[in-house]
């Protein structure tokens, strides 16, 4: 018998011995797919110079990817269950893997934004079965501690990825953004091919298809009017159009669920207190870490006058709080509940939202998105420990599809929002004009935190409930 055959035959009461190394690549390959994101954003300047790229094709290198990566999540979900968690992990790592290769070799248009689809499909694979093996590999409070690792990766990943997009944009050249993923895939799919447990199928029957194209449909029209509403504004014809389009379709979808013979997922875990909250404060702390980088990001480069290195540079406290804040978190859960935490970690984030509207200049834009990152570090630790915490083995593929779904609306609504609130500082206006609209964008903010702090103190369960 094999080593990995035999790693799944331990009970699911006794730890197995290689969960760490296992969270430890899986964890690796998590923060691929997040680099993944704000490493290009980097690079886009680059790559529309040396291919010939007009706005719409740089917009949709960016939008390609969010989009197939947050419609088929919840499908990947399902698939780890139904398939096996191992089997779908090293799919998506494989197709994300070689789409990325496609991707740097690119030569214009047609094949780098076919690449990005694909690597939207294969992180849509990877990232729910990945987090539904570290669910069902882990339990109380090293769950907890697990899940405050997983989120530190996350999100620190979209700061480090400013960073590396500069350093490597700066060197070697754009293309390297998609490459580096490449000899990091290569390693990781053939040590978790190895020491990955085969964990039981947790759920059985088909696969949904019809219910997987109704929710693919919806969720995609969602994320992408969401996008759309901060260029053309949410009141636009075809924005709201697509809103329409995506309430009739999540509507089909959940008619065909309560009468498909296996449907994709159970529409009772969405009545569920403590999912319910788990994706609120998932979602809230997706759209604010957004707003964090994108409002960061452009008032160091356009009102400050950094480069994309420098402002990389400066983004490095912000994904070292990050982390910092989300292990500790991980490590606090089991103790003090998560109802406290939620609230004092929103109400911190506010705080750093108040610090560059109250202070200019380089330093207080710094400190400010700093204190923020570090409440938001410790909040994605609660909303994955809230929603994840307490669901069965049968449960948790389809449930970390749905926590990473909603990872996808916050970033998409989030980027939305800032956008439409600061349009003038984004634009590249100056002066007073430019400054108002940060002004406007971080007090939207801040009144968001701290009015999710009061929804999340009603919302998250106690202890003892």
């Amino acid at each position: 018998m094999s080593d990995t055959e035999t790693t799944g035959t331990h009970a699911p009461e006794t730890p197995h011995p290689r969960r760490w190394p296992v969270l430890g690549l899986l964890g690796l390959a998590q923060l691929m797919l997040i680099l993944d994101i704000t490493v290009v954003a980097i690079a886009l300047p680059h790559m529309g110079t040396e291919l010939d790229l007009d706005r719409a094709a740089l917009t949709w290198v960016v939008s390609g990817y969010a989009l197939t990566f947050g419609s088929l999540m919840l499908l990947g979900g399902r698939a780890a269950d139904l398939f096996g968690a191992k089997r779908v992990v090293l799919a998506g790592l494989a197709v994300f893997t070689a789409a990325s290769l496609a991707a740097g070799l690119a030569t214009g248009a047609p094949l780098l934004l076919a690449a990005r689809i694909a690597q939207g499909a294969g992180a849509a694979l990877l990232s729910p079965a990945a987090l539904s093996v570290v669910v069902r590999l882990f339990d109380g409070d090293e769950r907890n501690r697990a899940l405050g690792i997983w989120s530190a990766l996350g999100g620190g990943g979209a700061a480090l990825g400013v960073l590396l997009g500069g350093l490597l944009t700066a060197g070697p050249g754009w293309a390297w953004v998609f490459f580096v993923n490449v000899p990091v895939g290569l390693i990781v799919l053939v040590v978790l091919a190895r020491i990955l447990p085969r964990l039981p199928r947790a759920a059985s029957g088909p696969l949904d298809m019809p219910g997987a194209a109704l929710v693919a449909a919806a969720t995609g029209a969602l994320i992408y009017a969401l996008i759309r509403a901060g260029d053309h504004g949410w009141l636009n014809a075809l924005t709201l159009a697509l809103f329409i389009f995506a309430a009739a379709a999540y509507t089909a979808f959940a008619a065909w669920q309560r009468r498909a013979a296996a449907p994709l997922m159970d529409l009772r875990l969405l009545g569920r207190r403590p999912v319910v909250a788990g994706i609120f404060v998932i979602a809230v702390a997706t759209a604010l870490m957004v707003g964090v980088f994108f409002l960061g990001s452009f008032y160091l480069q356009n009102h400050q006058n950094h480069g994309a290195l420098m402002t990389g540079v400066l983004f490095l406290p912000v994904a070292l709080l990050t982390m910092a804040a989300a292990t500790a978190a991980g490590r606090m859960l089991g103790r003090l509940g998560a109802r406290s935490p939620a609230a004092v970690a929103l109400l911190v984030a506010a705080a750093g939202f108040l610090v560059p509207v109250l202070w200019s200049g380089t330093a207080a834009m710094v400190a400010g998105v700093s204190v923020t990152a570090a409440g938001l570090g410790a909040l994605f630790v609660v909303a994955s420990a809230t929603a994840l915490g307490s669901v069965a083995p049968h449960e948790a593929g389809v449930t970390s599809g749905i926590v990473s779904t909603f990872h996808e609306f916050g970033a998409s609504a989030g980027a939305a929002a800032v956008s439409s609130a600061a349009a003038a500082g984004i634009a590249g206006h100056t002066g007073t004009r430019a400054t108002s609209g940060f002004d406007d964008a971080f007090l939207l903010a801040a009144g968001v935190a701290a009015l999710s702090a009061v929804i999340a103190l009603w919302l998250i369960p106690s202890r003892s409930e």
